[in-house]
């Protein structure tokens, strides 16, 4: 595996225009969501964002994906500038970078069925679709986990789980290279969430994508993510592998964000880092 990370951002900045500031004789105030952030994800790695509503995280991920331009700062896709692509040449982006959002029914059209919904990046890429668009859905809805005789049904005739997972179908028609989920479990209920977890898990294993997981759930992070960087008021505070940030947090926000996590027997987790286990 190439050592050379497969997106990399450098110094992201997102400013928004605050409403009502601007007068005759001066510019409209500017509310910074991001400010200076940068990272690295490598295929076949989690990188989960987390924080609080309001850290900047989903904003973060909007910029990598260039579903919104950055205000300042680089975004680059397997060692290219992507910042400032338009046309055919963000299309493609658009075909390497998908997008799983956090509410599966706001992003599935009521109208269409499974069938129009999966296959609808194929048909907007251009690409080809051998066998026709049936054919298609009914791989992608088995590869996903779901019946693939339902490709005919609509969004509302599933569970918010199955639902999700359609979206999944959905991101994975024009094999990205990146797969960037935006809360993307927060709605589901803790059993789907695990679910859906290990469906990424093995659809990454096989696929061999980057995911960048924004999440503010630190016990789901800690199921998926191969790293993670912490965001609070726009900038990240604390960054590192995995177990490095949860069993070592060195920054105060980091600490609070995992002293909020429920647990059931807290001893439990002394034992782990100890070495000595959780009793039987």
């Amino acid at each position: 595996m190439s050592s050379e990370p497969l997106l990399r951002a450098r110094d992201l900045v997102k400013e928004f225009p605050i409403a009502g500031t601007a007068g005759l004789l001066r510019p409209a105030r500017r509310f910074t969501a991001v400010d200076t952030v940068s990272f690295d994800l490598h295929a076949g790695k989690t990188l989960a964002l987390v924080g609080e509503s309001g850290s900047g995280k989903s904003t973060t991920a909007r910029l990598a994906a260039r579903l919104i331009d950055v205000t300042s700062g680089t975004v680059h896709l397997d060692g290219h500038d992507i910042t400032a692509l338009h046309g055919p040449d963000l299309l493609e982006v658009r075909r390497q970078v998908q997008v799983v959002f956090q509410d599966p029914f706001s992003s599935l059209n009521p109208r269409h069925t499974v069938e129009r919904i999966v296959t609808a990046p194929l048909r907007y890429q251009k690409r080809p679709i051998p066998g026709g668009t049936r054919t298609v859905a009914r791989a992608l809805m088995e590869r996903v986990g779901l019946n693939p005789d339902h490709v005919g049904r609509h969004p509302a005739q599933f569970s918010g789980g199955q639902a999700q997972r359609i979206g999944i179908a959905r991101a994975l028609a024009v094999s990205p290279r990146v797969l960037v989920c935006d809360e993307a479990v927060s709605a589901l209920d803790v059993s789907v969430q695990a679910q859906i977890i290990n469906l990424l898990r093995e659809l990454q294993r096989d696929e061999g994508f980057g995911c960048l997981f924004i999440a503010h759930d630190l016990a789901v992070v800690r199921q998926i993510a191969t790293s993670v960087a912490v965001m609070t008021a726009g900038r990240v505070v604390e960054a590192g592998e995995r177990d490095a940030v949860f069993d070592d947090p060195r920054h105060e926000y980091t600490r609070k964000l995992l002293a909020a996590v429920p647990r059931i027997r807290p001893e439990w987790d002394a034992r782990r880092r100890n070495g000595t286990g959780a009793p039987a």
